[in-house]
Protein backbone atom coordinates (compact mmCIF):
# COMPACT_ATOMS: atom_id res chain seq x y z
CA UNK A 1 0.00 0.00 0.00
CA UNK A 2 1.23 3.65 -0.87
CA UNK A 3 1.95 5.29 2.18
CA UNK A 4 -0.21 7.83 3.13
CA UNK A 5 -2.98 6.04 1.06
CA UNK A 6 -5.94 4.28 3.05
CA UNK A 7 -7.33 0.80 1.53
CA UNK A 8 -9.50 3.43 -0.21
CA UNK A 9 -8.79 6.98 -0.77
CA UNK A 10 -11.55 9.34 -1.91
CA UNK A 11 -10.38 12.55 -4.10
CA UNK A 12 -13.26 15.06 -3.06
CA UNK A 13 -12.93 18.04 -5.84
CA UNK A 14 -15.18 20.89 -4.40
CA UNK A 15 -15.69 25.04 -3.90
CA UNK A 16 -16.59 27.04 -1.01
CA UNK A 17 -18.63 28.88 -3.58
CA UNK A 18 -20.05 25.38 -4.96
CA UNK A 19 -23.70 24.86 -3.69
CA UNK A 20 -24.09 21.69 -4.32
CA UNK A 21 -20.59 20.48 -2.88
CA UNK A 22 -21.51 22.41 0.56
CA UNK A 23 -24.67 20.50 0.40
CA UNK A 24 -22.63 17.08 0.04
CA UNK A 25 -20.35 17.88 2.56
CA UNK A 26 -22.29 16.57 5.87
CA UNK A 27 -22.56 13.44 3.72
CA UNK A 28 -18.87 13.16 3.42
CA UNK A 29 -18.29 13.87 6.94
CA UNK A 30 -20.28 11.11 7.86
CA UNK A 31 -18.33 8.99 5.76
CA UNK A 32 -15.26 10.01 7.11
CA UNK A 33 -16.74 9.43 10.65
CA UNK A 34 -18.12 5.95 10.07
CA UNK A 35 -15.80 4.41 7.91
CA UNK A 36 -12.24 6.00 8.32
CA UNK A 37 -11.09 3.69 10.96
CA UNK A 38 -11.84 0.98 8.70
CA UNK A 39 -9.04 2.24 5.77
CA UNK A 40 -11.36 5.66 4.17
CA UNK A 41 -8.83 8.18 3.70
CA UNK A 42 -9.85 11.25 2.24
CA UNK A 43 -8.47 14.30 0.53
CA UNK A 44 -10.28 17.34 -0.69
CA UNK A 45 -9.40 19.47 -3.30
CA UNK A 46 -10.88 22.94 -3.58
CA UNK A 47 -11.00 24.62 -6.50
CA UNK A 48 -11.81 27.99 -4.51
CA UNK A 49 -9.51 31.38 -5.61
CA UNK A 50 -9.76 32.82 -2.04
CA UNK A 51 -7.92 31.10 0.65
CA UNK A 52 -10.24 32.95 3.19
CA UNK A 53 -13.52 31.54 2.14
CA UNK A 54 -11.94 28.29 1.64
CA UNK A 55 -10.78 28.14 4.80
CA UNK A 56 -13.68 29.53 6.25
CA UNK A 57 -15.64 27.00 4.75
CA UNK A 58 -13.54 23.80 6.32
CA UNK A 59 -14.47 25.24 8.94
CA UNK A 60 -18.14 25.98 9.06
CA UNK A 61 -18.41 22.12 6.97
CA UNK A 62 -16.07 20.54 9.94
CA UNK A 63 -13.90 18.76 7.20
CA UNK A 64 -11.11 17.36 9.22
CA UNK A 65 -9.34 15.43 6.66
CA UNK A 66 -6.82 16.57 4.37
CA UNK A 67 -7.28 19.29 2.59
CA UNK A 68 -5.61 21.20 -0.27
CA UNK A 69 -6.00 23.63 -2.93
CA UNK A 70 -3.74 25.45 -5.11
CA UNK A 71 -6.22 28.24 -5.14
CA UNK A 72 -6.40 28.44 -9.07
CA UNK A 73 -10.16 27.59 -9.46
CA UNK A 74 -10.74 24.94 -12.42
CA UNK A 75 -6.84 25.44 -13.64
CA UNK A 76 -5.97 23.60 -10.55
CA UNK A 77 -3.06 21.28 -12.04
CA UNK A 78 -4.30 18.44 -9.62
CA UNK A 79 -7.85 19.28 -11.28
CA UNK A 80 -6.76 19.46 -14.58
CA UNK A 81 -4.46 16.08 -13.86
CA UNK A 82 -7.55 13.91 -13.47
CA UNK A 83 -9.81 15.44 -16.10
CA UNK A 84 -11.87 17.58 -13.37
CA UNK A 85 -13.95 19.87 -15.43
CA UNK A 86 -16.94 20.35 -13.29
CA UNK A 87 -17.86 20.11 -9.27
CA UNK A 88 -18.49 18.27 -7.49
CA UNK A 89 -16.11 15.54 -8.41
CA UNK A 90 -15.37 12.36 -6.75
CA UNK A 91 -12.55 9.78 -7.66
CA UNK A 92 -12.50 6.65 -5.34
CA UNK A 93 -8.60 4.80 -5.51
CA UNK A 94 -7.70 1.65 -4.64
CA UNK A 95 -5.18 0.95 -2.35
CA UNK A 96 -2.80 0.09 -5.43
CA UNK A 97 -3.38 3.80 -6.55
CA UNK A 98 -5.88 2.17 -9.47
CA UNK A 99 -8.99 4.69 -10.26
CA UNK A 100 -11.79 2.72 -9.26
CA UNK A 101 -14.77 5.01 -9.33
CA UNK A 102 -15.92 8.27 -10.04
CA UNK A 103 -18.50 10.88 -9.29
CA UNK A 104 -20.50 8.62 -6.84
CA UNK A 105 -22.21 10.57 -4.28
CA UNK A 106 -23.97 10.11 -1.32
CA UNK A 107 -25.51 6.15 -0.59
CA UNK A 108 -23.80 5.46 -4.32
CA UNK A 109 -20.16 6.07 -2.98
CA UNK A 110 -20.98 4.69 0.78
CA UNK A 111 -21.87 1.49 -0.81
CA UNK A 112 -18.97 1.65 -3.29
CA UNK A 113 -16.47 2.30 -0.38
CA UNK A 114 -18.04 -0.41 1.93
CA UNK A 115 -17.50 -2.90 -1.26
CA UNK A 116 -13.99 -1.90 -1.83
CA UNK A 117 -13.38 -2.28 1.66
CA UNK A 118 -15.06 -5.27 2.13
CA UNK A 119 -17.85 -4.42 4.71
CA UNK A 120 -21.39 -4.15 5.06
Amino acid sequence: MKEGLGKVTLIDFWASWCEPCREENPSVVALYAELHSKGLNIISVSLDDDANKWKAAIAEDKLSWTQVSNLKEMQDPIALQYGVTQIPTTILIDASGKIVARDLFGEDLKEKIQELLDIK
